[in-house]
């Protein structure tokens, strides 16, 4: 199954440390082929809306700062249980914070 795991803002303040440990996590998840694609985002997104044929581009950042969405993992795991321990991995290394997960539909 894959999972989209999302994160917003951190406690931890980045630091050679925080890079060393989130490295060696992202090699490892990678190695065991658990770990599909991360990233971080920028704060210079745009957000489209359509209604009929009209659609309207805003630009960001957006308002609800406390809700951004700073970076994302896909992954790959046999279970719910198993997504939840790659989230609770992850922010025992980037610190107190939130992260969402959704299981992605898959053909």
């Amino acid at each position: 199954m894959r999972f989209l795991m999302t994160t917003g803002e951190n406690s931890r303040t980045p630091d050679e440390a925080l890079f060393a440990e989130m490295g060696a996590f992202i090699e490892e998840m990678t190695t065991a082929g658990s770990l599909v694609l991360t990233g971080g985002l920028t704060p210079d997104a745009r957000r489209l809306e359509t209604v009929g044929d009209e659609s309207t581009v805003t630009d960001g950042p957006f308002a609800e700062a406390k809700e951004a969405v700073l970076g994302f993992a896909i992954i790959d795991a046999d279970s719910w249980d198993e997504a939840l321990e790659f989230a609770r991995r992850f922010r025992a290394i980037v610190g107190d914070g939130q992260s969402t997960i959704h299981q992605v539909f898959t053909p």
